[in-house]
């Protein structure tokens, strides 16, 4: 592969100027960054890789420019341990702050807000009002709906539509010529119907697709989308049945890295490889259906496919 670092981190945009697409997004942004004063909380919604946890990164460069890991505190809601562990860190965090910068405010970014319980959201409108002099938050979800009322009545909703076509190609082809990959126009497209506008997926497929030697065309990019993708699941299904549940995970996760996967993906290519291994049966058909309509509906990926893992475990044990 061209490039140790991962393509997805390598390119990521780093003002608000190189964001791909979302053009009526960032025209009203910049209109609220010129009143930093009076900026409000923020919630960003949409599909996954359309660009809203880099938006909340490119708001806080442009906040704090090279102090901005300083003053901005990334959260993962699905991560942390609870609404206290949440409420603990924002508290300690938002008490001291550089004052010569001429920000008023921390900026915390909180991923996955929408994998939040009704109660726990409840809970986080009071940490927002309780920190409100001295910080400012930036929400992000994939669904609107699941976020209380009142918390988006007291945030700036900016709704993330899919990517254009269009500008992923132009985008992906850009990053071509830089890695000095050859590759074919309509290969690009393929990528992404692929990956459905995802550009995080679609970066990494294209990466992986630039280690094969020669020019990336459509046929290598459908062999790294499915067959690889295909025969990688057997893999990990195979490993879970030798080796046991966390090898397992440690590789389902690499391998959706490095093949740019979705977790519906997964579940879905993982029922092609318990059929074709022979250990299709109706407890292992129901754990499939319950996991891919979880994740559908928006469900965090790493618990979800870790659950899923450990599920199909018992029963291959059983």
């Amino acid at each position: 592969m061209p490039s140790e670092l991962m393509w997805v981190e390598k390119y990521r945009p780093k003002t608000l100027d190189e964001v791909i697409d979302q053009r009526e997004i960032i025209i009203g942004l910049k209109k609220m960054l010129n009143e930093v004063s009076e900026m409000p909380h923020m919630l960003f919604s949409g599909p996954p890789g359309t660009g809203k946890t880099t938006v909340a990164l490119c708001i806080a460069r442009h906040l704090y420019n090279d102090a901005w890991r300083d003053h901005t505190l990334e959260l993962n809601a699905s991560d942390e341990r609870g609404i206290d562990v949440i409420r603990n860190k924002v508290k300690a965090f938002s008490q001291f702050f550089d004052r010569t910068l001429g920000i008023p405010f921390k900026l915390v970014i909180l991923d996955e807000a929408d994998m939040m319980t009704s109660e726990a959201q409840t809970a986080l409108r009071r940490i927002m009002e309780m920190t409100a002099r001295t910080t400012r938050f930036i929400l992000i979800c994939n669904y609107l709906s699941k976020i209380i009322s009142p918390i988006q009545s007291r945030c700036a909703v900016f709704r993330f539509k899919k990517l254009d076509r269009d500008d992923v190609v132009k985008y992906l082809s850009q990053i071509c010529e830089k890695e000095g990959v050859k590759y074919d126009e309509n290969a690009l497209k393929e990528i992404y119907e692929i990956t459905e506008g995802d550009l995080r997926r679609a970066l990494n497929l294209l990466q992986s697709a630039s280690s094969l030697k020669g020019k990336i065309t459509i046929e290598i990019v459908r062999k790294i989308a499915g067959e690889v993708s295909g025969n990688f699941m057997i893999d990990v299904l195979e490993t879970l049945i030798k080796e046991g549940y966390s090898p397992a995970r440690k590789k389902l996760f690499e391998y959706m890295i490095t093949l740019g996967l979705s977790g519906i993906d997964v579940i879905r290519l993982a029922m092609d490889a318990l059929d074709f291994m022979g250990k299709m049966n109706p407890k292992i058909a129901e754990i499939l259906a319950t996991y891919d309509f979880r994740l559908v509906e928006g469900g965090n990926e790493e618990i979800q496919l870790s659950a899923f893992l450990a599920a199909i475990h018992n029963e291959l044990r059983s």
